[in-house]
C-alpha cells in the first residue's frame, strides 16, 4: 500500500513498490535507445483448504485480498463461511484460504468454464444461479459525481500512468474514490476489491464501481453479487452484460470520457445536475 495516499482514498496503487515493474531496453519511433518500466506479471495459485482452485497471472500486490475476492465472487466462499486463515508464500506464489468448515467447491470446480476475461477469467454456473436472487438497492447517480470521479481517478498515481498494461477498479461513494486496485486482468482488480470489502466489512449499498475494463457479463455479475448498485466504465459493453444489468436493476454507464457517456441500464436513476 502506498505510504502517502491521495485524499479520501483508503487504498491506492503504489507504482513505486518493489517487484511490480521491471526495466527493459527498447527503441523509440526514431530508432533511439530508451529504457521503459513495464509491469511484472507473475503466477499466483489459489487454494481453498487443501484443494487447488486456479492459477492466475497477477502483479501480486494484494494476493490475500485477491484470493478471498476470487473465491467469494465465484460463489465458492459464502458470506457465512468463517475464514480461519489466509496464508501467502511469495517465493512459491501460493495463497491458501482456510475455512472452519468444509466447502462445496469441488462440485463447483467440475462445472468451471472459461470466459472472455483477461488473465484466466473463470466463471462458474453458480454465479448465474446466484444473480437471479439479487435485489440491488436504488442508488441515484449524479452526473457531477461521474465527472468528478473520472477526473480524480485519472490524476491518482498508478501503475497505469507509470507503466501501462493494467486495468483499474475503484470503489467510490458519490464523488469520492475510496479504494483503488489495479492488475493485468480486470477481473483480478475486481476480486481484490471484493476481498478488501469482505475483510473490512464495507457496506456496498451506497457505492459505485468504477472500472477501466469492458463491461462483460461476468463483470456485471460480479458487481451485482457484491451488492454494488452502480457500475461505470471508460470502456464499452456486451449485450449479455446489458441484459443481466437490466434484470437485476444495476445502473450501467460506459464509454465515459469527460462529460460524454452512454447509459444502457438504469437511466431513470441518473440525476442530471450539470449540463
Amino acid at each position: 500500500m502506498a505510504t502517502s495516499l491521495p485524499p479520501g482514498l483508503l487504498v491506492a496503487p503504489d507504482p513505486d513498490a518493489p517487484g511490480l515493474t521491471a526495466r527493459v531496453d527498447a527503441t523509440d519511433q526514431d530508432g533511439a535507445p530508451i529504457a521503459l518500466d513495464v509491469v511484472e506479471e507473475r503466477p499466483l495459485t489459489i487454494y481453498l483448504n487443501a484443494r487447488e482452485v486456479v492459477t492466475a497471472m497477477t502483479v501480486r500486490d494484494h494476493p490475500r485480498w485477491l484470493a478471498l475476492g476470487f473465491l467469494a465472487n465465484q460463489g465458492m466462499l459464502r458470506p457465512s463461511d468463517r475464514v480461519t486463515g489466509t496464508d501467502y508464500d511469495d517465493e512459491l506464489g501460493v495463497v491458501v484460504v482456510r475455512t472452519a468448515q468444509v466447502t462445496d467447491h469441488e462440485a463447483k470446480l467440475a462445472r468451471a468454464t472459461r470466459t472472455s476475461g483477461c488473465a484466466v477469467g473463470t466463471v462458474f454456473g453458480d454465479m448465474m444461479d446466484g444473480v437471479a436472487d439479487v435485489v440491488l438497492p436504488r442508488l441515484d447517480v449524479r452526473l457531477s459525481d461521474l465527472r468528478a470521479l473520472s477526473s480524480a481517478i485519472a490524476r491518482t498515481p498508478s501503475l497505469y500512468l507509470s507503466a501501462g498494461a493494467v486495468h483499474g477498479t475503484c470503489l467510490c461513494r458519490g464523488p469520492e474514490p475510496l479504494a483503488y486496485f489495479e492488475d493485468v486482468g480486470r477481473h483480478n482488480a475486481v476480486d481484490k476489491l471484493a476481498g478488501w470489502m469482505r475483510v473490512t466489512g464495507t457496506d456496498p449499498s451506497d457505492k459505485t464501481l468504477f472500472t477501466t475494463g469492458r463491461l462483460t457479463s461476468e463483470m456485471v455479475i460480479k458487481c451485482a453479487l457484491m451488492g454494488i448498485p452502480a457500475l461505470v466504465s471508460r470502456s464499452g459493453f456486451t449485450a449479455w452484460g446489458v441484459r443481466i444489468a437490466r434484470d437485476v436493476g444495476l445502473t450501467v454507464v460506459g464509454r465515459l470520457k469527460g462529460s460524454r457517456f452512454q447509459c444502457v441500464a438504469g437511466a431513470d436513476r441518473l440525476v442530471r445536475d450539470v449540463p
